[in-house]
């Protein structure tokens, strides 16, 4: 027999995969400057346990965007090499903000979903308690 699958637990999972993702959307926009940063980017993928699905969901492994890297010209700059160009970073700050404001809906649309779940039981409790 399977398990049933709590809706608090998918709500909170997402919860989860989601503020993993604004926090490395957060530490794109706060390196945009930084040489030689690459852009984190998160995968979801579908938790499993005991080597079955259980329709949450989880943040995947951690990858780089492997984009070529911008090349700056500015000889004075420390890391510049000998004809005067450094290696900029590729985080493109509108997609950071789009990226963050997705994440943040996302997370708001789970939040929702995790306080009516919660309204329903408490309804039900009082139903069973007339």
């Amino acid at each position: 027999m399977t398990e049933p699958i709590s809706p608090l637990r998918l709500a909170a999972s997402g919860m989860r995969a989601q503020s993993e993702r604004l926090r490395h959307t957060a530490e794109n926009m706060a390196n945009v400057d930084t040489p030689g940063y690459r852009r984190k980017l998160v995968t979801f993928e579908e938790a499993v346990r005991l080597g079955r699905p259980t329709g949450e969901v989880d943040a995947g492994p951690l990858r780089l965007d492997r984009t070529a890297l911008p090349r700056i010209h500015d000889p004075a700059h420390p890391l510049a090499d000998a004809d005067g160009y450094y290696e900029g970073s590729n985080v493109d700050l509108v997609i950071e903000l789009a990226d963050a404001r997705e994440a943040g809906r996302s997370y708001e649309a789970n939040l929702r979903m995790f306080e009516q779940t919660r309204q329903m039981g408490a309804s039900l409790l009082d139903l069973l308690r007339r």
